[in-house]
C-alpha cells in the first residue's frame, strides 16, 4: 500500500516541481514509510513529475517506485493490491511480455503498454494509480471498482495536480481554496462527502471505477468510466447459490491474503469479520493473529463474541480495552487527518484498532463491505418500508399524521435505540424518488439546510447528481445497494478505513469487496439477501455450519462511540466556543437562531441531537484549523 502524487506544468517551472513532488510526498509519508520515489521528465510543452510514498507488501527488494517499460517510455506510480496479479502475469508472460520484478505494479505496467487503457477492466483489486506514457503525452489515472483506494485531482493556472489525500494538493497550492457549495451541502445531509465531490471548490474526488485521460499538450481533461465485463452466474436453486457463495466468499479470502509480510484479520464478532477470520484461520497453516477491541462501557462492548469465535478458530487472539479516554486523546488528529469535514464517530474507534494491530501485523483482512454486498442494513428494511407506506397511505393523510409522529419519536434517549431509528424512517418518508435519500440523511435533510445556512447562494442539492446516474427511481433492495455504492461506501466507510489505516501505515485488505461477490449478488432476487425480518439470509445460510446455533444471528453493536455525551462534558467548552454569536458571524456560513436552537438543547440535555450537533462541530474542527485567519481577523 502507498501514496502517489503528481504534477503536470504547462510551463517550464526550473525545480519547482521537483521541489513540489518532495513536498507532496512528504505530506502523505505516513501511507508508505519504506520507500520513497520521484519520476521527473521535461518534455515539449510541459513538465511531469510524479512521486510515491511505499509501504512494502509485495516483493519488498525489486518494488521500488516508479517503474518504467523497457525503453522508458511508460511509467507508473501505483497505490494499492492487485489480487489477481498473478494469473495476468501468467497470461502476460505466455504471449512473450518479460518481467524485471515480481510485482503487482509491473502486472499493471505491462498490461496497459500492451492492450492499452482498455485493460483496466481486468485488474481485480484495490488501487489509485497514474500511467504516463511519453509516445503519447498522455497520463491515465485510474481508480479501483469499489473506490477503496483515493484519488483526488485538481488544476490551477495551468498546473494540474493529483494525489492519494487533499493534504498533499493543499501543500503545493498557491493559495487556500474556498469552500464548495456541493461539497457543503452534501456533507451536512449525509455527515460525509461522497466523490466527485470534496469540501475545497476546484477540487475533485475522482469517482470509483473511472479513470482520467490527461493530455499533457493540451492540457484538457476526460473523465471516462472503466467499462466492466459482468460475471453472469446461471439462475440456480437456492442449496446451489448457498454453496456458490460459500465458494466464492473463500476464493476471495485466499486471493487476499497473499503476502510476504505477516497479515492478521479484525475479529470484532459480527457476521462479516467472523466469516473472513474463519476463512483465513481454515487456510492458514499456523494460528492467524486476530485483533479486536473492547470497551470500558459494557453497553458498546462485544468482546464476549470476539472471544467466542477466536476460541472456535484457535487464532492468537489480541484484544484491546479502550476507555473514552483513549478515544479522546487522539480527537484531533484523527479529524483532521481526514483533510476535510468527516462526521463517521466510528473512526476513532477504527483508528485504535488499527493502531494497535500495527504493533503485531503490516496486513489486516477486514469485514468491510458484507452489509453492502449481501443485504445487511436496518436501511434496507426502511426503503422497503417507505415503499409500503406510500403506496397505502396518501400525502395528504401523511400531512396530517407528520406532526403527530414527530412529537412522539422526539428523541431523548441515545441515538442506537429504537426511537433514533422509528423517527429515521419517518423523517425519511417521502412520495418522490428522493426516500432512499432522505434515510442516508444522517444529518439534515433538503429542505432544512435553508434555516441553517445563512446565504442561499450557499445551498446546492447535489444529490441530484447520484439520482442522475442511477437513470429511475430505486425500486428494490439492489438499487439502494448501488446507491450505497456510490455514496456512503465510496464517501463514508472506504474514506474511514484507508485514513484511519495508513494513517498507521497499516494495509486493510476487505475480501467481500470483490467486483465478482457483487456481480453475483445483483443478479439473484432480493429475498436471498433479505427474508422476512433475516439480513444477509444466503451468507449466514453458506456459513452456519461453522459457528453455534444462533450466533450469525446475534446483532451486532458496531464501533459506537457516545460523542453525544462527550459534547455535553468534555467537549462542551469547544462546542460553546464553535457556536458562539461572534464566531458564526465571522463566519459568514451559519443562522445563529438555527445553531443555537440545535446545540443548547441538546448541550442540557433536554433533546439528543447527537448526529446534527456532531456533525455542526465536526465542520467548525475543520475549518477552524483551515481557516483560522478568517475567524481571528474578522
Amino acid at each position: 500500500m502507498c501514496g502517489i502524487n503528481g504534477i503536470i506544468s504547462d510551463r517550464p517551472t526550473g525545480q519547482l516541481i521537483e521541489l513540489g513532488i518532495h513536498k507532496m510526498n512528504n505530506s502523505i509519508s505516513h501511507r508508505g514509510p519504506d520507500d520513497d520515489g520521484v519520476f521527473y521528465h521535461p518534455s515539449e510543452g510541459y513538465e511531469i513529475a510524479m512521486g510515491i510514498r511505499r509501504l512494502s507488501i509485495i516483493d519488498l527488494k525489486t518494488g521500488h517506485q516508479p517503474i518504467s517499460n523497457n525503453d522508458g517510455s511508460i511509467t507508473i506510480v501505483f497505490n494499492g493490491e492487485i489480487y489477481n496479479y498473478k494469473k495476468l502475469r501468467r497470461d502476460l508472460s505466455n504471449a512473450g511480455v518479460k518481467f524485471n520484478t515480481t510485482t503487482d505494479t509491473e502486472v499493471v505496467l505491462k498490461l496497459y503498454e500492451t492492450k492499452g487503457a482498455n485493460a483496466f477492466s481486468a485488474l481485480d483489486g484495490m488501487f489509485a494509480y497514474s500511467i504516463y506514457d511519453k509516445r503519447k503525452n498522455k497520463i491515465y489515472i485510474a481508480r479501483d471498482f469499489f473506490g477503496e483506494k483515493p484519488l483526488y485531482y485538481t488544476k490551477n493556472d495551468g498546473v494540474f495536480y493529483w494525489s492519494s489525500e487533499l493534504k498533499s494538493i493543499i501543500s503545493v497550492l498557491p493559495f487556500t481554496p474556498g469552500i464548495s457549495n456541493a461539497g457543503l451541502t452534501l456533507f451536512f445531509q449525509l455527515t460525509y462527502i461522497p466523490a466527485p465531490f470534496t469540501i475545497y471548490e476546484n477540487i475533485f474526488k475522482l469517482e470509483a471505477n473511472h479513470y482520467i485521460e490527461f493530455d499533457c499538450q493540451k492540457q484538457s481533461l476526460k473523465i471516462k468510466e472503466i467499462l466492466q465485463n459482468n460475471d453472469i452466474f446461471p439462475t440456480v436453486k437456492e442449496n446451489e447459490i448457498i454453496s456458490l457463495t460459500h465458494d466464492l466468499v473463500w476464493e476471495s479470502v485466499r486471493s487476499r491474503s497473499v503476502s510476504d509480510v505477516p497479515i492478521g484479520a479484525f475479529l470484532s464478532g459480527g457476521v462479516d469479520s467472523s466469516i473472513v477470520s474463519l476463512c483465513l484461520s481454515e487456510q492458514s497453516s499456523t494460528p492467524i493473529d486476530t485483533f479486536s477491541i473492547g470497551f470500558t462501557k459494557k453497553e458498546f462492548d462485544e468482546t464476549d463474541k470476539s472471544d467466542l469465535v477466536a476460541k472456535l478458530i484457535g487464532s492468537h487472539h489480541h484484544q484491546f480495552v479502550i476507555s473514552e479516554k483513549d478515544l479522546k486523546n487522539d480527537l484531533d488528529r484523527i479529524l483532521l487527518n481526514f483533510d476535510e469535514p468527516f462526521a463517521d464517530s466510528s473512526s476513532l474507534a477504527g483508528f485504535l484498532v488499527a493502531q494497535k494491530t500495527r504493533q503485531h501485523v503490516k496486513v489486516a483482512l477486514t469485514g468491510d463491505g458484507g452489509d453492502e454486498v449481501f443485504g445487511g442494513y436496518n436501511k434496507y428494511y426502511m426503503g422497503k418500508m417507505n415503499r409500503i407506506y406510500t403506496r397505502y397511505i396518501p400525502s395528504s393523510v401523511h400531512k396530517k399524521l407528520d406532526g403527530g409522529f414527530h412529537n412522539l419519536f422526539r428523541l431523548r434517549e441515545d441515538n442506537r435505540g429504537l426511537k433514533f431509528k422509528i423517527s429515521r424512517l419517518l423523517k425519511s418518508i417521502d412520495y418522490s424518488d428522493a426516500f432512499y435519500y432522505n434515510i442516508l440523511s444522517l444529518g439534515f435533510q433538503q429542505k432544512e439546510l435553508n434555516l441553517l445556512f445563512r446565504k442561499e447562494e450557499l445551498l446546492d442539492n447535489p444529490l441530484e447528481t447520484y439520482k442522475a446516474k442511477m437513470n429511475h427511481p430505486p425500486a428494490d433492495i439492489h438499487d439502494f445497494r448501488e446507491i450505497d455504492r456510490l455514496l456512503s461506501l465510496e464517501g463514508d466507510m472506504l474514506v474511514k478505513v484507508d485514513r484511519t489505516s495508513m494513517l498507521n501505515s497499516l494495509e486493510c485488505r476487505a475480501p467481500f469487496l470483490n467486483k465478482k461477490l457483487w456481480d453475483f449478488t445483483r443478479q439473484f432476487p432480493e429475498h436471498y439477501l433479505i427474508r422476512q425480518w433475516d439480513k444477509k439470509y444466503i451468507l449466514k445460510k453458506a456459513f452456519k455450519k461453522y459457528f453455534p446455533e444462533g450466533f450469525l444471528d446475534k446483532p451486532k453493536k458496531g464501533f459506537g462511540v457516545p460523542v453525544g455525551d462527550w459534547l455535553r462534558s468534555d467537549l462542551k467548552k469547544e462546542l460553546q466556543h464553535f457556536t458562539e454569536k461572534d464566531f458564526i458571524r465571522k463566519q459568514g456560513i451559519f443562522q445563529y437562531d438555527t445553531i443555537s436552537k440545535l446545540v443548547n438543547p441538546h448541550i442540557e440535555g433536554k433533546f439528543d441531537n447527537t448526529f446534527r450537533v456532531w456533525t455542526f462541530f465536526c465542520f467548525q474542527k475543520w475549518f477552524s484549523s483551515v481557516f483560522k485567519e478568517k475567524i481571528v481577523s474578522a
